[in-house]
């Protein structure tokens, strides 16, 4: 039986009290969800960026990730998970009114590929912002190939509400801290407890176990894979290849040594990667002639090079790094960044899983939460390695505190303690969505059959199906749901104003920016080194 800390349900029993009396709000939300866009044969598509969807440069709900072919939607902030599924399933609506034949891919893992070339880099247009976005892009390509940058999947944004933080302050009576120094140790504190646990969100969630054959040109077949057909491999007990070795990585970054104890800490190791030159980068190259290979040969070309499941964030002013505003002004959400598309949800994800990832978030806030030393760092990165490449094996066990536990046995004690945080976000809502989502949910720790990553090997045994083959069926299905369903007119009065719109946002940007690329490189860099002192609030802002 699980013995839940004083502090934790302490904590919980005075908030539920303080949500009864309408003290607490409604976490915010945005979700950004990839797809790529593929032909009837299931190849990516060659074709550029659709105008009919706008300009990606300056749309704020249609652009592209790193390849012209990797669509990202990008929902409004909104309080209510079903509003935000709402206007994302009007996004697949409207692109397919202008896709003619093509299809939206729903796997992370992509479709077939025909080497490195076949994943085209996205343009961005003449202006001095745009160009960057491409030399950026252009060095990713440099340095790991474009093929892990057609990999998809869903970045999912959150904020607490602002008065929970007045509250637990109060709480806690740390009434010498500043509200805004104290909010962001304490989403330092949620991102630690979400390092040591979020394997628990790739064993439920993790979809991608499976790829086709022309993901790995090389011809090698690593040791974690099998061969299901002539052209799909696939692995037995994985739960998400997305987020393993063959995914997203950097063996440079592993040096950096992240691990979110504060924020200064964050920011300083931040800018001294993006300032460090790294001598494989160096011999790549920078520049040739009037020809940019990279934006510099530092460790990170930009922060956003750094990979991470998880990262702290606030929106930046025009003239500011990520790492910038964080510093003047401190934490205002979180990015989650380790979940597969669900290729069996016609959207990827779904308000259960949703509802059920805020339990958790909320969890691992509420939960103590020390700072993570060097050696307890390298553990959880070994825990997440584990459930990525063998989350569904019934002999793995990982390291907690020194004991071995299963999956089912320690993740069962995590959701006993997300019921008591459950009960409290349900006292905002009618009904109980939280609760149902955790009851759900939770049989899949202790059936494995029941996990996506383990349905999708199954639909392809079942069907003797190669991995393309099924994904094509099921875009092709996902599509005629999209197109046979209507759209709110008024909604798809907005979308076609912003196409205008967007558009012609970039030809005047193209129009007013004269400066030199060079130049303009040269002083955004210049800025970057800059550190930012905390600054005052501007009005309209929240501290």
């Amino acid at each position: 039986m699980t013995i839940l800390s004083e502090s934790f349900t302490s904590r919980v029993d005075r908030l539920k009290t303080l949500a009864d009396q309408g003290r607490v709000g409604r976490l915010r939300r945005g979700i950004e969800k990839e797809g790529l866009r593929v032909d009837g044969e299931g190849r990516i598509a060659a074709t550029p960026h659709p105008a009919a969807l706008g300009s990606k440069l300056t749309h704020p709900h249609i652009t592209t990730d790193y390849s012209e072919a990797l669509l990202e939607y990008i929902t409004p902030v909104t309080c209510r998970p079903g509003d935000a599924m709402t206007f994302l399933a009007d996004l697949h609506r409207f692109s397919y009114s202008q896709l003619d034949d093509e299809l939206i891919w729903p796997a992370s893992m992509p479709s077939r590929l025909d080497g490195n070339d076949s994943v085209a880099i996205a343009d961005y247009g003449r202006s001095n912002v745009g160009l960057m976005k491409k030399v950026y892009r252009k060095g990713l390509d440099l340095r790991y190939g474009r093929i892990m940058q057609s990999i998809a999947g869903v970045h999912y944004n959150v904020s607490l509400p602002e008065d929970l933080w007045e509250l637990l302050r109060e709480l806690e009576g740390d009434v010498d801290t500043s509200l805004r120094d104290y909010r962001s140790a304490r989403y330092f504190g949620l991102i630690r407890n979400f390092r040591r646990h979020s394997w628990l969100l790739l064993y439920l969630f993790g979809a991608s176990s499976a790829l086709d054959r022309s993901f790995l040109p090389s011809g090698e077949l690593p040791e974690k894979l099998q061969r299901h057909g002539e052209d799909t491999l696939v692995s037995r007990y994985a739960t998400s290849l997305r987020m393993s070795d063959l995914g997203y990585q950097n063996k440079v970054q592993e040096q950096l040594k992240i691990c979110f104890n504060s924020l200064s800490n964050y920011v300083n190791t931040l800018r001294h990667a993006i300032a460090t030159p790294w001598e494989d980068y160096q011999k790549l190259g920078v520049k040739e002639g009037d020809e940019w290979r990279q934006l510099n040969a530092n460790i990170l070309q930009i922060e956003n090079e750094y990979y991470s499941d998880i990262r702290p964030k606030r929106v930046a002013r025009h003239d500011e790094t990520p790492s910038q505003a964080l510093e003047a002004r401190g934490v205002e959400y979180i990015e989650v960044r380790c979940l597969d598309l669900n290729p069996f949800l016609p959207l990827g994800v779904d308000e259960p899983q949703i509802r059920f990832i805020d339990t958790f978030l909320m969890w691992c806030l509420l939960s103590e939460s020390p700072w993570i030393p060097d050696e307890e760092c390298d553990r959880l990165d070994d825990n997440r390695r584990l459930v990525v490449e063998r989350g569904r094996d019934p002999e793995l066990r990982l390291l907690q505190d020194g004991r071995h536990r299963s999956i089912a046995d320690w993740g069962g004690e995590i959701v006993a303690e997300m019921v008591a945080v459950a009960e409290l976000l349900d006292r905002l809502e009618e009904g109980e969505p939280h609760g149902e989502a955790l009851a759900a949910l939770s049989p899949r720790l202790e059936d494995p059959a029941l996990t996506p990553s383990a349905r999708l090997l199954a639909h392809l045994e079942s069907t003797g199906e190669s991995f393309v083959e099924a994904m094509l069926g099921l875009a092709r299905k996902q599509a005629h749901g999209f197109r046979d369903t209507p759209m709110d007119p008024a909604r798809e009065a907005l979308f076609d104003e912003l196409v205008a719109t967007s558009l012609a946002q970039q030809d005047d940007l193209e129009a007013r920016d004269t400066e030199d690329f060079d130049d303009f490189l040269a002083r955004y860099f210049e800025r970057a080194r800059e550190v930012r002192s905390v600054t005052p609030l501007r009005t309209g802002e929240t501290s």
